[in-house]
This record gives C-alpha cells, sequence and structure tokens, in this order.
C-alpha cells in the first residue's frame, strides 16, 4: 500500500474515506483526521486562560509493565498498543509525553467513548446549575422518546448505562441496528439509493427491550447520544457550546476541541469527541483535583463511591475484565484496586486514567487494528497501574 492521504490527489489504495476510516491502516490516518471525513462543531478554548502545565521530565523506562506471564519496559507497552499519543501528569505537573504517527502536541485525536466521560462531568454541572435532574424521566426532557424502548427510563439509567434497550453493541457487524446508527451519526456512508439519516430520527427505531429499567450494565452507546439531547434541552444550548463554557474553557484547555454531528447538528456524544492528548489530561486533573471549582466535588465524589456492584457483576463487563472489582457511575469505570483509579475506555484504545489519591492521570490515544482488543485493553490497564506506583515511588 502507498503512504495515506500522499499525493495530490492520493492514490486510490491510500486513500482515507467514510467508508474505510475506521479500518487499519487507514485509521492511523483518519483518527487524528477526524473533522476531513465527517461533519463537526468547534468547542472553543479561552486562550487567554489556558491552566498551564509545569514541565518536569521523568524517564520512565524502569517502569515494566505485566503481559501474560512476562513484563515488558515501558517503551514497548507503548509500540504494542499503537499508541498515537501518550501524557503522564503527577501532582498536576506533566512528568512524561510521547508522540508518534505524526501526532504533536497540537493534534486533536478522537476519543472514541472517552467521549462518554466528558458527557458525564457535563451532566454533573448541569445538575449543580439546577438545569437536569438525574432521577426525572428521559421523557420529560425529550417526550420524542414516547413509544420507544426508551419510554419509562430515567436520566440516571442512561448515565449508568442500565437502560433496558435492546441493541447490540458488535463493532465488527456488517449489519443490523448499529449500522444503520452510524449512518444516522454521518460516520458511514449510506447504501446506494439509502434515505439520508439523522440520530435524533434514529432513536423512534429502538422498540425493543431486554429487561426493564435498572437492569444490570448494559453498554449501548446510543443512550449517550440521548443524554446529549437530554443535556441540550435542558440548557437551551448546543451541546458543543455548553461544554465550551461550562467545561472546556474554564478548565484551561491549551486547543480548541471539536465533535462530530449529524445532517442536523446533533452531537455523537458517545464517541465523536476530538482533542489533544494534554487538554484530555487536563480534563484528568480535573477529576484528580476533585472537580478543580468547575465540576461539583459532590458529583466526583460520587463517582469515586457511587456506583452498583452488583449491576456490574450481573453483566458481561466483569468477565471482560477478568472479574476485576469495578464499578460503572455516570460514564466512568472505577477501578478498585489499591487507591481507587477512575478511567474511561474507547474502543481502538483510546483511555483516560485518574488516581484522585496520588495525584496521578495518563491519558492516552492510540490506532489499533481491532476495535476491542482484550489483551491490550487489560495491558493498558495494568501499565496505568504500573506507571501511577512507580510515580508514587
Amino acid at each position: 500500500m502507498t503512504d495515506l492521504m500522499q499525493g495530490f490527489p492520493p492514490a486510490p489504495d491510500g486513500r482515507v474515506t467514510l467508508a474505510n476510516w475506521r479500518k487499519p491502516p487507514f485509521n492511523r490516518w483518519a483518527f487524528h483526521h477526524v473533522r476531513e471525513l465527517v461533519p463537526s462543531a468547534d468547542i472553543p478554548n479561552d486562550p487567554g486562560a489556558v491552566w498551564a502545565l509545569e514541565d518536569v521530565p521523568t524517564d520512565l523506562s524502569g517502569v515494566r509493565v505485566s503481559s501474560g506471564e512476562n513484563y515488558i519496559p515501558f517503551n514497548a507497552f507503548l509500540e504494542k498498543t499503537q499508541t498515537d499519543s501518550l501524557v503522564v501528569l503527577h501532582r498536576g505537573k506533566l512528568v512524561f509525553e510521547d508522540y508518534a504517527n505524526g501526532m504533536t502536541a497540537a493534534t486533536p485525536h478522537i476519543l472514541m467513548s472517552v467521549s462518554k466521560s466528558v458527557l458525564g462531568l457535563l451532566a454533573g454541572i448541569a445538575t449543580a446549575d439546577g438545569r437536569l435532574d438525574p432521577e426525572a424521566p428521559v421523557a420529560d426532557y425529550v417526550p420524542e422518546v414516547k413509544g420507544t424502548a426508551y419510554e419509562g427510563a430515567t436520566v440516571r439509567n442512561l448515565l449508568d448505562m442500565r437502560a433496558g434497550v435492546m441493541f447490540d453493541e458488535d463493532y465488527l457487524a456488517t449489519s443490523g441496528p448499529i449500522i444503520e446508527y452510524r449512518k444516522s451519526t454521518n460516520w458511514e456512508p449510506l447504501a446506494p439509493g439509502q434515505h439520508q439519516m439523522d440520530l435524533r430520527s434514529f432513536y423512534a427505531t429502538l422498540t425493543e427491550r431486554d429487561g426493564s429499567h435498572g437492569r444490570p450494565w448494559h453498554y449501548v452507546s446510543p443512550n449517550t447520544d440521548l443524554l446529549g439531547w437530554v443535556i441540550e434541552r435542558a440548557a437551551g444550548r448546543r451541546y458543543a457550546d455548553y461544554v465550551s463554557e461550562q467545561l472546556w474553557r474554564p478548565m484551561g484547555a491549551e486547543h480548541s476541541a471539536y465533535i462530530t454531528v449529524d445532517r442536523l447538528g446533533a452531537p455523537r456524544c458517545a464517541g465523536g469527541f476530538c482533542a489533544t492528548a494534554r487538554d484530555l489530561a487536563r480534563l484528568g486533573r480535573v477529576v484528580a483535583e476533585g472537580g478543580a471549582g468547575i465540576v461539583p466535588e459532590n458529583w466526583i465524589r460520587d463517582i469515586l463511591t457511587g456506583g452498583d456492584r452488583a449491576a456490574w457483576g450481573a453483566s458481561d463487563g466483569w468477565e471482560n475484565y477478568e472479574r476485576l472489582p469495578i464499578r460503572y457511575r455516570s460514564q466512568w469505570y472505577v477501578l478498585e484496586h489499591g487507591s481507587p483509579m477512575v478511567f474511561a475506555i474507547g474502543v481502538y484504545g483510546q483511555s483516560l486514567w485518574v488516581d484522585r489519591d496520588s495525584g496521578f492521570v495518563m491519558a492516552k490515544f492510540s490506532s489499533q487494528a481491532l476495535p476491542v482488543d482484550k489483551e491490550r485493553k487489560m495491558l493498558t490497564l495494568r501499565a496505568a497501574v504500573a506507571v501511577r506506583d512507580f510515580l508514587a515511588g
């Protein structure tokens, strides 16, 4: 294959398109050029109020990461997990960063489902402002879901992935609702002659349930996009504008972010957020500092201590994470391994790790070949724990 997107125009076998952008090797280019493929809405930062990161370089070559029966050095972990960029903060200081695959400190990269955790913080802000009631029915904000599988669900059911909605999150499927979902969000090309779709209309097709609302944890990305719609209605603002005003500007982001949108401007809150690794680390710093006066401290505390362990244990998530002690709350995972590690995960290797007790933050972008790669996911989890413990001394 020729080099990706080189030449004027690029050669056909090196051309990244809407049909191949999430597949290897095309994702190696696409994941940090998303706005050239999918329409997006800008999320401005405030250049005059950047949260400065003191640079204190730290040698992490002594970190060893458990890989099966062996331990591998940190640089081997980065290579094995197809890392595009990685930033580590310790007690607010920038101690390590690494960029590959054409990435720089100023390059935005797609967060995939780490986007959900951004929304989880914004929901806490909207709740504190009195705009959002997590216990209210979703239909109070979005009456359009009446008559769908979401009727009777609460905002909290969506936040904790416990809505009884039948939806198979099979990233390798070639047909079915998940494909139509992607088409509705502008992430997948339409079939020849197919009518143009949009995200909000897609919810009318989700009419079947696989359990009652409040069921065990069940990962459904459309839940988060619906939460975005709820927040827009509650705040009376476009999601991108509300994120900028309430989170991105106040937290001192160094660069503007952006989020993909459908043909009518509906944001892909479940996976379309794009930002730099440093700014994702800054978001983690907000969590590490108890909300930093931006997100309510009681919301951060609830993420750390809330969540139903039984709801997780009765789900497939328990097995997928090797039966580790994990809970899920407000679009965040919590690993109870030593001091609690709060984390966010996205397909193809995106992640954010935060330990409040030690002031540890690790933001990682990747362009792995598979959307879900359990070996590399668990390797990254063990790496986060290893780096945290190494920095703690």
